[in-house]
């Protein structure tokens, strides 16, 4: 399995992005990345909880909200645990294209998952005047750090209940929101504005971004909280392949030159991530 993956790993990384590029083009998939799961607490008391609001179980959550208001704030936890049923059937079935294919948009899934702005309505500090932190948290800030991160995890472990683990996940997630909003908003306050941003060149571009100095400080106040969500992300990555993998009984998998088989799905995929002219008015959760 190890050298599978290892052999594979390029094709991986080259298209950990597709679910990404689908978001706009085809119907139900924006939903996949995200659950915003402070929306089941609205209009409630301090003490209410998500999490104890909310079934785990699909459909014991669409009879308790019906299933338009789940799709419409997202299913995230639920289509993690079915792309690992789809993951496992490919494994049964020795079907190369797909394994990797599901492997990968797994990946991405759990990815999401992983980050505390998508668990919530405020997904990009919108209604807290902070506008722009998705991308800060997401991106800016493993852009500037994260070759200093330890990205060696150990080895993958069972995972017993994928849909339970995936639950954890996002509950873990969103307990640490309210690090993400409050250090910023305190750093803001204190931060004058015209040191908050600097313009960068990024190929032919050049974009406004938050300064290096700034980023600094905001990734020390989180205390390595952006590491932390990223080796989570890679040791539950390998473990949903792994439980997969035995789930389908452990089969062989071809170690080595599989030049034409990769040529072929990525041409396949190429075609599917085509955006069509009519974009669909989808809600950027990134």
């Amino acid at each position: 399995m190890f050298g599978f993956y290892k052999e594979n790993s390029f094709f991986i990384k080259d298209h950990a992005v597709d679910p990404d590029k689908r978001r706009y083009g085809v119907k139900g998939e924006a939903q996949r990345h995200y659950i915003d799961i402070d929306h089941f607490c609205k209009g409630k008391d301090s003490t209410c909880n998500p999490f104890n609001e909310m079934p785990r179980h699909w459909y014991d959550a669409v009879e308790k909200y019906t299933e338009d208001t789940l799709q419409a704030y997202g299913i995230v936890p639920w289509y993690i645990a079915t792309m690992q049923r789809r993951l496992t059937e490919a494994f049964e079935k020795k079907n190369i294209k797909r394994i990797l294919r599901l492997s990968t948009e797994i990946g991405h899934y759990i990815g999401d998952a992983h980050v505390p702005l998508h668990t919530t309505e405020n997904y990009n500090g919108q209604f807290t005047g902070q506008r722009g932190i998705h991308g800060f948290w997401e991106s800016r800030l493993p852009e500037l750090y994260d070759e200093s991160y330890d990205f060696w995890t150990g080895r993958a472990q069972y995972v017993e209940n994928p849909l339970y683990r995936a639950w954890d996940f996002v509950e873990e997630s969103h307990n640490a929101l309210d690090s993400v909003l409050t250090f910023e908003a305190q750093l803001n306050s204190e931060w004058p504005e015209d040191k908050k941003y600097s313009y960068e060149e990024r190929g032919r571009l050049v974009v406004k971004a938050y300064s290096e100095e700034y980023s600094r400080e905001y990734h020390k106040r989180l205390n390595g909280q952006v590491e932390r969500r990223m080796r989570q992300t890679i040791i539950t990555i390998g473990s949903y392949w792994y439980t997969a993998w035995v789930n389908a009984g452990q089969p062989e998998l071809p170690y080595g030159d599989t030049t034409t088989l990769i040529d072929e799905l990525n041409q396949e995929m190429e075609l599917e991530n085509l955006s069509p002219s009519d974009k669909l008015k989808v809600r950027d959760h990134e």
